[in-house]
Formats: C-alpha cells, sequence, structure tokens
C-alpha cells in the first residue's frame, strides 16, 4: 500500500494521495516536499517507486530483504537508512516476546519515502499531523525524519520501564522461589535486552556525529532535535546496560543460592549416611542367624536400641562439636 503526502511551499497546504506520475512537477520547487509511505508493499510496487526516484539496485534488494542491523548508505542523490521499531508482547509464547520491525528510508533533498512491512505507530503518529497541518514539513526531510525516528526512540521507553519492573520481581523471587519458572524468566529477560541493544547501538552511531565523518548532513536548525535524540538514545542505551548487568548479576546470585541450597542438602544427606552406616552394622550383627550372648534377656532388644540411640546421639554431638553442622 502507497500513501503519499505532499507540502506545496508556495501554497503552504498539506495534499494527500497526490499523483505519482507527476512527480518532477511536484519536486520542481525545492522548499516543497513529498513524503512516500509504503507498507507491506510488493516487490512491484517498490521497483515502481525505485525507477520513479532512480534508486540503487542494492538499496531496493535491502528493502526486501530483513536487515539485522542498522545502517545509513550514502548516495549521491540520496542517502539510505535502515532502522529498527520493537515490538514487545510479554505474553507471547510460541515465539519471543520482543522483535524488531524494520523500517527502510530513502532521503532526498525534498523528498522522503519510508518502507516497512507492517502499520508503525511511530510512522502513524507523524501521519496523522501531516494530514492536519504542514508544521512537520516545513522544516525539510531532516526534520521528518527526525520526527518519525524520535517517535521509534519514544515507543523504547515503556519497554524499559517494563524490564526494570521485572527485574525487581525477579530479584525479589530468586531468594524465595526456584526452578524451572526463575530460569525461565532469566533466559527471556537476556534475549529481550540482547535484541534492544542490538537495535540500539548501531541507531546510536547514525546519529553519533551529526554532521560528521560518518553521519549525514543536517541542516543547522534541525540539528538540535538530533542531539536531543542522541540524548534519548544514550538514556536507553545506558538503562539496557545497566539492566544486562544486573540479570548477569541476578543470574550469578540465583546459581550461588542454588548451589549452597544444594551443598546444605548434600551435607544432611551425608550425615543421615554417616549415622546409619553404624547402625546398620549393628543391625546386621545382631541379626545373623546365630546364638548370641544375652539373647535370652527379656530386655535385650531395648539394650540394642538405647545403644544405638546413644550412638547416634555421640555422632551428631561430634559433629557439631567440630561445627560441621
Amino acid at each position: 500500500m502507497i500513501k503519499t503526502y505532499f507540502y506545496d511551499y508556495e501554497k503552504n497546504s498539506m495534499f494527500h494521495d497526490v499523483d505519482l506520475a507527476e512527480k518532477d512537477t511536484l519536486l520542481a520547487n525545492p522548499q516543497s516536499l513529498l513524503w512516500i509511505d509504503i507498507y507491506d508493499c510488493s516487490a512491484t510496487e517498490l521497483n515502481y517507486i525505485g525507477d520513479l526516484f532512480d534508486f540503487h539496485p542494492l538499496a531496493l534488494e535491502d528493502c526486501l530483504q530483513i536487515s539485522p542491523r542498522a545502517k545509513l548508505d550514502r548516495y549521491d542523490e540520496y542517502n539510505f537508512f535502515v532502522f529498527h521499531a520493537l515490538r514487545y508482547f510479554e505474553e507471547a509464547e510460541e515465539e519471543d516476546e520482543i522483535s524488531s520491525i524494520e523500517l527502510d528510508v530513502f532521503m532526498g533533498n525534498n523528498y522522503i519515502v519510508t518502507i516497512h512491512p507492517i502499520a508503525l505507530a511511530a510512522v502513524g503518529k507523524v501521519a496523522r499531523v501531516c494530514l492536519r497541518e504542514t508544521e512537520l514539513m516545513v522544516l525539510g526531510p531532516e526534520h521528518l525524519l527526525y520526527r518519525i525516528v524520535d517517535n521509534m526512540v519514544d515507543d523504547y521507553f515503556p519497554i524499559i520501564t517494563r524490564l526494570g519492573e521485572r527485574i525487581d520481581d525477579l530479584e525479589d523471587s530468586i531468594f524465595m522461589d526456584r526452578g524451572r519458572e526463575i530460569t525461565e524468566e532469566i533466559l527471556a529477560l537476556k534475549r529481550t535486552i540482547i535484541l534492544l541493544r542490538k537495535v540500539l547501538i548501531p541507531q546510536r552511531r547514525i546519529f553519533g556525529n551529526i554532521n560528521g565523518h560518518y553521519s549525514f548532513l543536517v541542516n543547522e536548525e534541525n540539528i538540535p532535535y538530533y542531539l536531543d535524540l542522541v540524548d534519548h538514545l544514550d538514556s536507553v542505551l545506558d538503562t539496557a546496560n545497566t539492566y544486562r548487568d544486573l540479570v548477569n548479576s541476578t543470574t550469578e546470585t540465583y546459581y550461588s543460592i542454588i548451589n549452597g541450597r544444594t551443598s546444605e542438602i548434600i551435607t544432611v544427606l551425608t550425615i543421615i549416611s554417616i549415622i546409619m552406616m553404624p547402625l546398620t552394622v549393628i543391625t546386621g550383627f545382631f541379626g545373623m542367624n546365630v546364638h548370641i550372648p544375652g539373647a535370652d534377656n527379656p530386655f535385650y532388644m531395648i539394650y540394642v536400641l538405647l545403644g544405638m540411640a546413644a550412638l547416634a546421639a555421640a555422632m551428631l554431638g561430634i559433629f557439631r562439636y567440630r561445627r560441621w553442622i
């Protein structure tokens, strides 16, 4: 599906669903701005847009395939970006609770093309504003790109907040519970944080040096917006790094607790085994099918049981004296 939004500088007006066959006329004024948003598109639609703007075949190929990392490719007439939005569903059972959705962007002097496999909330918010007013389109394609990416970054914060709550719950539960649920929660948190960092770090590099050697040129009036975007990315990335360390330390603590509990159990079982060994010898001796002196005594069994109890008590006393238990 292809949606278009056109800002006419001369008329200071927004137009929706314009005819792309008149692309050259629409872009004749460098102050005007054309935004083409494509989602759930076919290869035919993508190639049509590619032929219309003469996009490089390698960039179009990246749009048809899944790119694992965010990146920036600079061409003579435009820049090509790959970003990733995040979809978080904690109750997912058959798939990972967090997944990334690719957003491909072509940005020229007075046009921008966004391509994504499904409808994205970050793009939809900007589109709704563009239908009503010209505010976002006046400052050029860099500002429109900033708005879209900033909405994506804003969507990261609820995920980060929820992960912090889950880590707090995990830290409390490891001292009270144990078992498969704790291990599954640890593994789920690790997978989520790994994907989060995998998305954040490359995107942070794209915006890390605005107007620097490894970034794209941004108009002077838009630089403060991108610096604010970098601050947000740094905040989310720093928090993700902190959560990674917390989960790792919580994992170490959990397994230390498990090992401690296992050692306690082994200690108790070992003590029971040691106490039972001489008692087993005694019962085996007196259980032989031969005549034993004193066996005719009516109190014979009581004496044997008292002797065994005294031996067990003496052994426990020795263990406590040596602080083995």
